[in-house]
């Protein structure tokens, strides 16, 4: 008997750590895609690399925490995220380095950036456009982004895990309506 408690204690344990995960990642990825990032968690938002203009720093896949800072303490040299105005850039999340930083006569920031593997500057960044600054690489969501980006990974990860925890609640359910069916009689 007491080692069916302790399985039930560890089951529990196992479904709240596995559906915290879950609904962390799924509010990650909803706020990331579906508000084009206009929305942050604690000043802090999730970008991953798409491309390979920031190689050899960013790979693409990786992904990327930065912060929102005001533009006065964004120094050359930071990288830093934006949503692109024009040309290629249009309606697209960039993550590019600081290479000069301007003030126009009203006393608001203009940026030039540039990716690291790339020959030319950016258009113009202003100040409105700014997501934040990158503060970090975050290696493990990288690793979970990209095994989950791909369908075996999202199968095993997601999927899998889902099934667990509806399953195992359905197999509890059933076990003690058989055990107070069973006490019953």
């Amino acid at each position: 008997m007491k080692g069916k408690k302790l399985f039930k204690i560890i089951k529990n344990i196992l479904n709240v750590v596995v559906s915290v995960f879950v609904i962390l990642f799924v509010l990650v990825v909803f706020l990331q895609r579906f508000s084009n990032n206009r929305i942050s968690f604690f000043d802090y938002r999730l970008f991953t690399v798409v491309t390979g203009s920031m190689t050899p720093k960013y790979e693409i896949g990786d992904v990327l925490i930065a912060k929102e800072v005001e533009p006065q303490d964004i120094k050359k040299g930071d990288t830093i995220s934006y949503l692109g105005r024009s040309g290629t850039f249009k309606d697209k999340v960039v993550t590019h380095q600081v290479v000069d930083i301007e003030q126009d006569q009203d006393g608001n920031y203009i940026f030039h950036t540039k990716g690291l593997a790339n020959l030319i500057e950016d258009p113009i960044v202003y100040e409105d456009q700014l997501y934040g600054v990158v503060q970090a690489k975050a290696t493990i969501l990288s690793f979970i982004y990209g095994v989950i980006g791909t369908p075996i990974g999202m199968f095993v990860f997601v999927v899998i895990p889902i099934l667990y925890i509806v399953g195992s609640e359905v197999i509890i359910a059933l076990l003690e309506k058989e055990e107070r069916r069973r006490s019953k009689s």
